[in-house]
């Protein structure tokens, strides 16, 4: 969002009536999910869309997405809104309760939620999700409801990525000192304030939400929402045809198909997701510049996105999609130079280089991998496929681990705003999502220095300045933005955002 239209907004949001309570429709809702959950639903130290999903149904925060869209209306917030270029201002609505007894939500559960993204932990560690509060100072708590949320500097993707997003989540310091938000140990316990409860989780099998008595705010229409964690996408269209599920996660390719079944909807749109091969720059010999070259030469980006997407996602050449602020519409489009790559293998004495692909057990995955490997071997270099089912794959390169990574091929999940995809490729986050290992200052001021200032124009530069330091690294190959396609029932409306990983679980309604 423009900074002129994001003032605008907040000022215009900051009026906003919570709404009327409507009469919701008794039933359950049963949709899928990419995988089970993994790691905390801790809104700091989740591990991705599929945890975040769940926590915004459960712990909503000031602001929330309205449904299907990166707008944003408020949440637990009577009132919000910037005060100068460094303060936000809020006023809670009164009377919101976290579930199992832990009281009412006030301001000093608005502190306790979003000052943590700045501790460290008990070995010196910041939490995962810490960049998105990067430019917290502190909050100040002004009153029983009301609050001053003071940043070290201009921040404007807090309006579009964090404060309506799960890392704008607010918790109980309570609940979390008693153990909740742990997966480790169970019962797993969530607490939260929000339209659902979560009441159960069986791993490998389901989550059950369950519509919270107490919410105070618009009421849902399902009683109760169970997601299955299913990772083949055909079974998934299978089990949605046989109404087991109501929503599901499909191949884009198949959407047409999907289409054609009984009452059947189908839902798609290009993604701003990022899909890329990494190269570990700390890993011998892939530290060696010219090898890195060699491996982004000999690869037909077009070809492995035609392998493994069947035409229904078009090639990447940045890590920003087209629409976001600061895509780079001049990036570099190389085609495949076999040549160049023998070349620069020969010059770095490393012909026959075998190499090892780290990659997650899907079938677009495989698919572009396997076409990965047969080109690369057209160079002289030998590739192994090393696929991974989820629970092992997304811990492959963090830690001590992540030394020995080679070659990846990774997909994250993108925001509405740059700041977001761009922060996981910083030093800080060398062991934690950067599997690169890339180290480079000058692309962490520049990427500092975009997210701290609300000059849009100043934005665009720095950040594609910061995608031509990524492109002389040859760290990255770029593959997609991907397509997501979703197939429901034609009674449903669902509410998915724009970037097709993130649903607004409490705004699924009937058609």
């Amino acid at each position: 969002m423009r900074r002129r239209t994001l003032l605008e907004f907040a000022a215009a949001a900051a009026v906003i009536p919570i709404g009327v309570r409507a009469q919701g429709n008794p039933g359950t809702l049963t949709i899928s999910m990419s995988r089970d959950l993994q790691g905390a639903l801790d809104p700091a130290n989740r591990l991705g869309s599929v945890e975040a999903n769940i926590l915004k149904a459960v712990c909503p925060g000031l602001i929330a997405f309205k449904p299907s869209s990166f707008e944003w209306q408020l949440a637990l917030a009577k009132t919000i809104g910037l005060e100068g270029e460094t303060a936000i201002a809020f006023e809670l609505v009164p009377g919101h309760q976290f579930t199992d007894g832990f009281g009412e939500v006030t301001a000093e559960d608005v502190k306790f939620s979003y000052e943590r993204f700045r501790e460290k932990n008990a070995a010196g560690k910041l939490p995962t999700y810490a960049a998105d509060w990067e430019a917290l100072d502190t909050v100040e708590v002004t009153g029983k409801y009301t609050g001053k949320i003071r940043l070290k500097s201009a921040s404007p993707m807090l309006w579009a990525t964090v404060l309506p997003d799960a890392s704008g989540c607010i918790i109980s310091r309570r609940a979390m000192e008693q153990g909740a938000y742990r997966t480790d140990k169970p019962p797993v316990r969530v607490i939260g304030a929000g339209p659902y409860s979560f009441v159960e989780w069986a791993p490998n099998q389901r989550t059950v939400l369950r519509a919270n008595p107490d919410w105070k705010g618009p009421a849902v229409t399902f009683r109760e929402i169970v997601l299955r964690p299913i990772r083949d996408r055909k079974t998934a269209e299978l089990a949605l045809q046989s109404d087991e599920l109501q929503f599901a996660a499909i191949d884009p390719q198949n959407r047409m198909s999907v289409a054609k079944a009984r009452a059947t909807k189908v839902l798609s749109h290009d993604s701003i997701n990022m899909v890329w091969l990494g190269i570990n720059t700390q890993k011998k010999p892939f530290d060696d510049l010219r090898v890195r070259q060699a491996i982004r030469a000999a690869i037909d980006v077009s070809q492995v996105v035609e392998g493994g997407w069947n035409a229904s996602a078009t090639r990447a050449d940045g890590p920003l999609a087209p629409g976001l602020v600061g895509a780079w519409k001049d990036a570099p489009k190389r085609g495949r130079d076999v040549a160049l790559a023998r070349r620069l293998l020969q010059d770095a004495g490393l012909m026959g280089l075998s190499a090892r692909l780290t990659l997650l057990n899907m079938p677009a995955y495989t698919n572009a991998a396997v076409v990965i490997q047969s080109q690369l071997e057209d160079a002289g270099m030998k590739i192994d496929l090393d696929v991974q089912d989820s629970g092992s794959f997304w811990s492959a390169g963090g830690g001590d681990r992540g030394k020995e990574l080679e070659l990846s091929l990774q997909r994250f999940g993108g925001k509405a705003d740059p700041a977001f995809q761009m922060q996981w490729f910083v030093s800080a986050q060398i062991g934690e999502w950067n599997w690169e290992r890339w180290n480079d200052p000058e692309f962490d001021r520049l990427v500092h220095d975009a997210a701290a200032t609300n000059d849009t124009a100043a934005r665009e530069k720095l950040y594609i300045q910061a995608q031509q330091r990524m492109d002389a690294s040859a760290a990255f190959v770029w593959l997609t933005h991907e397509t997501w396609s979703y197939g429901f029932r034609d009674w449903l409306n669902p509410a998915v955002l724009p970037n097709g990983d993130d649903l607004s679980l409490g705004s699924f309604t009937r058609a």
